[in-house]
Order: structure tokens, then sequence, then C-alpha cells
């Protein structure tokens, strides 16, 4: 790590480290006082004004779910319940994780300028912003479905891009996703990994994210920071992603090396970004600085990390207006991720637009999108054993396991590829004037392989 690492003072950010170091993490309070939940965390990003009992009676949860569901939670505290736990609808939002993955597509406009930039510092200035980007979309508290097996999303009519994501794994839950456009190809295989905590989860993103911007052929990776979610049944649940992001010019040997500054007392720190863009020598080069849910700035700066004179930050990238008082806190592209306006035609069949729980939820039916989430387990689980009892192996369709097994710093992964088969795919679909086309609205969801499952 450089000297001027902002995590270790010195340069621009020595008084903000300094501070931050100072306040410590948010106001954290046992619950005593609440018969049955003595010792539990309750994490107020505010401050502490509150009691930790009144603190703990907010939230979401009516009382007798969160009582009766705190009792089932309490035999996983320490456990990675990726996969293991059946959640309820309530804490849900109508929206999958490939959809999810998506919502790092609201700003390709930044790629767009990383590809046509010829500065290689200010290349990692708009990628970075573009990474960034996406954690005002993570701070909703809402829970997205997990993906079925085989499950898909495609996204069209947004910046040129054409997006492709497919659930490829089951156990453990991992999704891969392809998107491209004239300036960048992104490819993502994605596996998260958790550690419940009792009222809060820590999520560790074990993936790989490469992006490559198509006129030099310069490959980025992405290493995102983990992700802690608080008061997840006691509490006003919120989201904070403290640690460090770190996207590296694998062509070059620049690195982005940017600091999600931890919660501090009061909310002091919360959102805040600090680092440098640095040369394959570690040398800082430009500083940058914002909160992750307002915008970015940059500045160009000398070796010690200090503000070049004579120039000024300059803001690189901004959250774009949202709807107010939206029940989900969805911003505008977020809806039309679950639209079909982003829709190719002839959609898959498999896309989670047409998952009925999701839908159910959508429209604020509760009890019928509880009651078709369960089905659509119970027909995965019945396909799991017809699958196995005919000694076949699912394999997904736009993309295939290679023999790579990357390092990450939660764990090691499998990576998947884009094998090009849906490009074909819809390139037959858009070019063939002799097919009927299909009322996306009416189609049924079938992400299913083996369809014989009458007998299970």
């Amino acid at each position: 790590m450089a000297p001027n690492d902002p995590k270790q003072g010195g340069g621009f950010f020595a008084s903000i480290a300094s501070t931050l170091s100072n306040f410590g993490s948010a106001m954290t309070k046992s619950v005593n006082g609440l018969l049955g939940y003595e010792g539990l965390e309750v994490i107020n990003p505010e401050g502490g004004t509150e009691d930790a009992e009144e603190e703990a009676k907010r939230g979401r949860w009516k009382q007798e779910d969160r009582d009766s569901y705190w009792k089932m939670m309490q035999n996983y505290i320490g456990a990675d319940v990726t996969s293991m736990v059946t959640l309820p609808v309530l804490i849900f939002e109508p929206m999958t994780m490939l959809q999810k993955m998506d919502e790092l597509m609201e700003y390709s406009y930044l790629l767009d300028m990383a590809d046509e930039c010829e500065d290689p510092y200010m290349r990692l200035v708009y990628a970075t912003s573009w990474a960034i980007s996406v954690y005002y979309a993570y701070q909703r508290t809402w829970k997205p479905f997990n993906p079925i097996l085989g499950e898909t999303y495609e996204m069209v009519n947004h910046g040129g891009i054409t997006f492709i994501a497919e659930q490829v794994s089951h156990h453990p839950p991992m999704s891969a996703g392809h998107a491209e456009n004239q300036h960048f190809i992104y490819d993502i295989t994605s596996k998260l990994k958790t550690k419940f905590l009792g009222n809060s989860i820590d999520i560790y993103p074990v993936g790989r994210t490469r992006v490559t911007l198509k006129r030099d052929g310069i490959v980025l990776d992405l290493v995102p920071p983990p992700t802690k979610v608080n008061n997840l049944i006691f509490g006003r649940t919120w989201v904070d992603s403290p640690g460090e992001m770190i996207m590296t010019n694998l062509t070059t040997g620049d690195k982005a090396v940017l600091y999600f500054q931890p919660c501090g007392w009061f909310g002091a720190g919360r959102y805040e970004v600090d680092g440098y863009i640095y040369n394959a020598a570690e040398e800082p080069k430009i500083l940058m600085t914002g909160k992750w849910n307002e915008s970015m700035s940059y500045q160009l700066c000398d070796g010690e990390g200090e503000p070049l004179p004579g120039t000024e930050l300059k803001e690189v990238w901004r959250v774009a207006a949202a709807p107010k008082n939206d029940k989900f806190q969805y911003t505008y592209f977020a809806h039309k991720i679950n639209s079909f306006d982003t829709a190719p035609k002839n959609l898959l069949a498999s896309d989670s637009r047409l998952r009925p729980d999701r839908y159910a939820l959508e429209q604020g039916d509760l009890s019928k999108a509880g009651s078709e989430k369960s089905s659509l387990e119970e027909r995965q689980r019945a396909e799991k054993r017809n699958r196995e009892a005919k000694g076949h192996q699912f394999t997904p369709k736009w993309f295939d396991l290679t023999s790579e097994v990357t390092p990450t710093p939660w764990g090691d992964l499998e990576v998947y590829q884009f094998n090009g088969k849906y490009v074909e795919h819809r390139a037959a679909v858009d070019s063939s004037s002799s097919a009927v086309e299909i009322d996306n609205m009416s189609t049924e969801f079938n992400p299913w392989q083996y369809e014989d499952l009458a007998a299970q």
C-alpha cells in the first residue's frame, strides 16, 4: 500500500482519518429491558439519542412476527445463511438478485467516458465513480429474491447495452452476468458469503468483476468492500459498507484505492468515500472524495497526496433524482428494470420479471407472494430430485464454468464465462420476420430444464 493511503493518515485525508479514529463505530446498545432479548445489539446510526429498548421496537416487523422469527434465527448465529433459511416475504422487495446485478448499469455513461478518455488516471476516476454509483441503490433495506436455478434476466433499451444474467448454481448460490455496448464489456461471477450475527448480518462479495474498455483493450478488475446490514429484526434496518474498494488496471498496473468510511458516533462519516488514484509505482496522482449516496469529486495531487496548487475539486458523478416516498426506495432506473420497457421482444420465459411471487409482491399481495414463493422453491427441489434421479447435472445455457479458480479476500471463486450463445439467440429472434412476436406480459415463468415433475 502506498504511504499516502487515506487509512494510514498523511496528505489530504490526514484530518479525516484522525477524526474517524476518535469516533469509532456507530452507537451500539445492548437491549436489557426486553424480557428474553438481554444482550441483543441494536445499532442506531443517528447516535444513540434513543433508548435501546425503544429503538428495538421500531422497524417493519409486527411484534408477533418479530418474536417468532427471532426464536428461529437464534440457532443460526455465526452461520452463513445465504441459502439455508426460508425468509418471510415481508422483508423482500419485488426484484431478484439478477436484477440487482443490473443496477450497476444505471450510470453506464461513466464507463463510456472511461473508454473515450486519453488520460490513464482519469479512466480510473470515471470507472471507480461508476462502481461507487450503485451503492445508492444498495442502501435499500429490502431483500431481493434469490433466483431459481436457471432463472435469467435480460435488459435492452439503456445506453445501447445488452445485458444478460443467469443463475448458474443453487448450492452455493451463484450468478453470472454479461453486459456490452460499443464502449465496454462487463463480466461478473457473483457469489455471496454471509455471517449472521443475531440482529445484523455481514455480507462478503466473493465474486469477480471485470470491465474491458474496448478502444484500447484496457481490463479493469474490481474488488468491492463488504457490506453490513444492521437491525435486521429489531430496530430500523440500515446498511453500511465500511472498508476498501480497489480497482486495478490489469493492463498498466495503475489502481484506485478508495476507503468507505464506517458510520461513527452520531452518524459521523456515514456514506463518505475517500482515496487516491495511483500509478503503477504506487504514487498518488489524483485524489477522490465524496459520498456514495450523493456525489464524487476528484482533484489532481502531488506525490505526497496534497492537492496541486491552482487546481480545484471537480465533480464527476452525482446521484440522479429519485421518486419521493417510494415504498421500496426505488430509483427511476430500478422501476425501469422491473418493467417490460427494458425487455427485448420475445423475452426468455426464465426472466425474473415473470416470477409470480415477485409480481404479487409488486402488486402488494403479500399472501399470494408468500404462497407463490413457496411453490417455486418446492418445484425447484422437485426438479433437483428429478435431475439427480436421472444422473444429470445442471448446465447453464448462457455461461460456461471455466477451469479458473480466482482468489478473493473472502475465499476462492470458480469463474463462469459468457459463452456467446445468447448473442446468437438474440440475433436469431431479432432478425426473424416469420416468427410470431410473443406478448411478454402473458409469458409464463419457466426456468425449468426438467419438466416432468408431476410424479415427484
